[in-house]
């Protein structure tokens, strides 16, 4: 288990063209760690070469003494945002958190409980749960692509997550860095599910708030990613 009272909290936010609600993912993220009285921690922002304004938002955000941003010269993908930002990581515990406010900071108590009280080291905040503040009605394609996927996953991993592709990821930071990831997509998802599944870490749930966005509101993800995802289960399944 984790200290609740010495622990070190690592944020990152991988982040592409999100000028509407950087600022604020960034303050609700704060409120929430005074609210959840966490004082020990880092939010590591790495920006993965938006062209809307996002980057010029960020050079020019107050100088925060917990932030760091980073930016990406070309658009690589989350998953390449988030391996520039586990170059920095200096926290026991890791959260991905995405910058588009569907994933609620207010939360982050439900998500690190289990790092305190147990012997976790993967907590993945599902929307499928129940429990949460509330769900924003999801997708009909979305949510039978995201059962599939996870489905599939937890057949080749003999697991029983409801939620694989959640945004809302936490890690031991050990077990986050034993492995080595290489996926610069949303294929992130499933590649490190598997590769700390296959090394017997332990996995945990708690439900969430999610307030899913449309295409019109911004969302990013679609039917392509599904395919690459679903290749990304099947090569990682089957190879070490």
């Amino acid at each position: 288990m984790i200290n609740r009272e010495t622990f070190k909290f690592s944020i990152i936010i991988p982040c592409y063209n999100e000028k509407d609600t950087i600022e604020k993912i960034l303050e609700k993220i704060i409120q929430s760690l005074k609210n959840h009285e966490i004082s020990k921690y880092e939010i590591i922002i790495v920006d993965d070469c938006s062209n809307d304004g996002t980057n010029e938002i960020l050079k020019n955000l107050p100088i925060k003494e917990k932030v760091q941003i980073y930016f990406h010269d070309s658009n690589l993908g989350k998953g390449a945002a988030i391996h520039t930002a586990l170059k920095h990581i200096t926290g026991e515990i890791t959260l991905i958190q995405d910058a588009d406010l569907e994933y609620d900071p207010s939360d982050y108590d439900k998500l690190l409980i289990p790092f305190f009280e147990t012997n976790a080291d993967i907590v993945y905040g599902s929307r499928f749960l129940g429990g949460g503040k509330y769900v924003r009605i999801h997708f009909f394609w979305h949510y039978l692509a995201n059962k599939i996927l996870t489905f599939i996953c937890n057949l080749c991993i003999n697991l029983n997550l409801t939620d694989m592709e959640t945004g809302y990821k936490a890690f031991k930071s050990s077990a986050l860095k034993s492995v080595n990831l290489k996926e610069k997509s949303f294929s992130f998802e499933p590649e490190v599910t598997i590769k700390l599944a296959k090394k017997n870490f332990k996995f945990f749930e708690v439900p969430i708030t999610y307030n899913g966005r449309s295409y019109e509101e911004g969302k990013k993800i679609g039917l392509k990613d599904a395919f690459i995802a679903l290749k990304a289960i099947i090569f990682y399944s089957f190879t070490k």
